[in-house]
């Protein structure tokens, strides 16, 4: 699947054109202002926009970001997650390692409520439910980010900004810097996602977490995206790889069409029938994707916003 460049070269121009200006400028008495830090950090809150910008059009644009609907996918061959992105509607599902025991949950994400399986019986315990509801959207917000980070760089409570142009392996980069304004469940997570100047996507990402319980530094990792593809009008990544050279794919990965009601309301499996994949006309490089079962086996970073 051949993914679309798009050399920015009249952003790459308007940044470097403004170089000789500034420095000129600093020559001037009174360069010091005291508003000057202000200044530059809605100048680099800008720039960054511009690239997010960019960074969606390479994707597939915002139209074709809001026209899918539907988004299955299992983390790393673990968790299973079926998203009515429209309505809240939400399915994940794994398989516990040690206990060996099945859950499935079946919940909206707008209102939390939502209903509970474990070995196929339903857990009436409100307690009990309201836990592993919470744990259900503890796993979206993680692995949907670790998916679609991309497309969320302009959620509301992110604080994004342009923190320079980096080069790796040969490869020049625009870096975005990610803070984040009490969103998500680990609002002091810091990220760091490297834009390719050429093809405007993001090839990799850098992360500093918040510190966790029991923990002394910050964890920090650091990952490739690989294999953009295209997934209905969209383009995803699916594959990780890790510095060390470790490489990691989410499984089953589909935009859908349509999506049958009972993957959302009925524990029972999710069969071929019951989703249609989307496609673009011309393309035929949309991967296939089917219902599977995972372990709860989880991979920081917690993702952010909803």
């Amino acid at each position: 699947m051949g993914i679309p460049l798009m050399t920015s070269r009249w952003t790459a121009f308007r940044r470097f054109s403004l170089l000789p200006v500034l420095l000129v400028l600093c020559w001037i008495p009174g360069c010091a202002d005291p508003d000057s830090d202000t200044d530059s950090a809605g100048a680099a809150r800008d720039e960054a926009r511009v690239i997010a910008e960019e960074v969606m059009e390479a994707m597939g644009g915002l139209d074709s970001w809001h026209a899918t609907r539907y988004i299955g996918f299992s983390f790393f061959g673990f968790r299973t997650h079926y998203w009515d992105k429209d309505t809240g509607r939400y399915r994940v599902s794994w398989t516990d390692r040690e206990s060996g025991q099945s859950h499935i949950i079946l919940m909206n994400l707008q209102t939390g409520d939502g209903s509970v399986y474990v070995d196929g019986a339903e857990v009436t315990d409100p307690g009990e439910r309201n836990g592993f509801l919470e744990r259900a959207r503890g796993a979206w917000i993680n692995d949907t980010y670790w998916l679609l980070m991309p497309y969320k760089l302009q959620d509301p409570g992110v604080d994004l900004a342009y923190a320079g142009e980096e080069v790796v392996d040969g490869i020049v980069y625009d870096t975005l810097h990610l803070r984040f304004d009490e969103v998500g469940n680990t609002p002091g997570d810091e990220y760091w996602a490297y834009i390719n100047r050429d093809t405007r996507l993001m090839d990799r990402w850098v992360y500093l977490l918040q510190l966790r319980e029991g923990q002394d530094e910050r964890s920090r990792g650091e990952w490739k995206w690989n294999d953009w593809r295209k997934y209905g009008k969209i383009l995803l990544s699916a594959e990780r790889e890790r510095m060390d050279g470790q490489k990691r794919s989410h499984e089953d990965v589909a935009v859908y069409e349509h999506v049958a009601d009972r993957v959302f309301t009925s524990p029972d499996p999710v069969t071929p029938d019951m989703v249609l994949e989307r496609t673009d006309p011309g393309d035929p490089g949309a991967s296939e994707a089917s219902g599977a079962s995972g372990d709860t086996a989880d991979t920081r970073p917690a993702g952010r916003s909803e």
